[in-house]
């Protein structure tokens, strides 16, 4: 007989959303359908094999849910459609759509998870993404295949930041994944593609709040091999937002309390740093063909990057972005594959500028420290003050879209109308270059 019709009713026990059955021959994230006693289906995924007992994490909830079910394995893991027809659609977490468009039931499939890729199709990064996020783009670029976390609290502005950088990147494919999102969110994220237009190109997968768990879990799997299968064989630039990997890393907990594990570190299981690792080393720039590159939103409980996932994402990830009342942090953010396109792809005069307007930055906080102390102000504190404010205003409000030359051009304009040319310490020939240029 085929396995997938065999149904199992040996269920053992049910805590919370987890069903526990006797069954042989099941494998690791299996798929299965569990038939209750008033008929009613639901899906449910394999997540522990002890000795001949299964444990499915029910799609639907453990709420009715009788030890008189049923379940039927259906012999494979989660799957997610691919094709070209999927770009501009919405999914579940279970990969089921959510938009009401057509039927994908005979498009391609295939399987989530898996092992990365193999270490010799990765090539060296040598490639920017264009965000037209000043912040972003001049002082911590955002390179192709790179790994990179925002970190933030709750009530700061990173969805937006987020959407922001989906409709304004140069990347060829939006790949969205939502992790327990508020309707709210989940609005804001697909009406902002839609006006902006990019929802042709961008596929969606959303877990809401009061969608099951378990969707949460899948949803940065089912992400990522889309992405990658549009990377491989399609040769496609792939950007993968994610947000919120501390709702993901929740999730981790929230089962394995239900699974009775030991916990480690404030609750989370012991193995969060593999999980999260398992997720972002997908960032990859694939040799003769595409890319991926994850940016995620991580908030951190309480503000405190010592939390377990802000401090487990920081060994995986190359830096993270400090996004603090609003404005994205130059002292905290921190890009580590900046220096494989500054000055290379991006024009000679990015570094300077970069190291430059950050000094001097640095510089202004320091003289509003001494005029909140009512000390004397130097003629060079004043014009520290200056800059600082016109640097606030010209470059730090996440709602400023500005090309790279651009904001490089506007840099040197603000030097200008601040400081001389020899206060400025930089190359000669780049002062002579660009800063006579921009006083004129």
């Amino acid at each position: 007989m085929i396995p997938d019709l065999v149904r199992r009713t040996g269920v053992v026990a049910i805590v919370g959303d987890i069903l526990k059955v006797r069954a042989t021959g099941v494998g690791f994230g299996d798929l299965a359908v569990v038939e209750n006693w008033d008929r009613r289906r639901s899906l449910g995924q394999v997540i522990e094999l002890e000795r001949g007992v299964v444990s499915l994490q029910v799609f639907s909830g453990g709420k009715g849910l009788s030890t008189q079910a049923k379940v039927r394995f259906l012999g494979h893991p989660t799957q997610v459609s691919y094709s070209p027809n999927i770009l501009g659609r919405v999914f579940r977490g279970s990969g089921i759509p959510l938009d009401g468009g057509p039927d994908l039931s005979n498009e391609p499939s295939i399987p989530i998870g898996g092992p990365s890729v193999n270490p010799k199709m990765r090539i060296v990064p040598k490639n920017m993404i264009h965000t037209k996020v000043p912040m972003i783009d001049v002082f911590n670029c955002l390179v192709e295949s790179q790994k990179i976390p925002i970190f933030s609290v709750a009530g700061e502005p990173y969805n937006q930041l987020l959407a922001r950088i989906g409709i304004q990147a140069d990347a060829d494919i939006i790949i969205f994944g939502g992790l327990g999102l508020i309707f709210d969110d989940y609005h804001f994220f697909r009406s902002t593609f839609e006006d902006e237009g990019i929802l042709g190109r961008t596929v969606m997968f959303v877990n809401q709040a009061s969608d099951p768990i378990v969707e949460r879990l899948l949803v940065p799997d089912m992400a990522l091999k889309v992405a990658e299968r549009f990377a491989v064989e399609e040769g496609k630039r792939v950007l993968v937002l994610l947000t919120d990997m501390t709702a993901y890393a929740d999730a981790l907990k929230e089962i394995g309390i239900a699974m009775e594990r030991v916990p480690s570190n404030r609750g989370y299981m012991g193995d969060l740093y593999t999980q999260l690792a398992q997720r972002y080393e997908r960032a990859c720039d694939y040799k003769g063909a595409g890319s991926v590159t994850i940016l995620t939103v991580t908030t951190m409980p309480g503000d405190d990057v010592t939390h377990p996932v802000p401090d487990n994402t920081g060994y995986i990830t190359e830096g993270q972005l400090y996004l603090h009342n609003g404005v994205i942090d130059p002292f905290g953010s921190l890009s580590r594959l900046k220096q494989q396109v500054i000055g290379k792809v991006t024009r000679e005069d990015h570094s300077q500028i970069m190291n430059t307007m950050i000094r001097f930055y640095a510089g202004a906080k320091e003289a509003e420290k001494k005029q909140a102390m009512a000390f004397d102000l130097s003629t060079f504190d004043q014009k520290l003050l200056k800059f600082g404010d016109l640097f606030a205003k010209r470059f730090m409000d996440i709602r400023i879209a500005m090309p790279l030359n651009d904001a490089l051009d506007l840099s040197w304009q603000t030097l200008a109308e601040c400081f001389e040319a020899e206060e400025l310490l930089m190359k000669q020939a780049l002062v002579e270059k660009y800063f006579k240029q921009a006083e004129s």
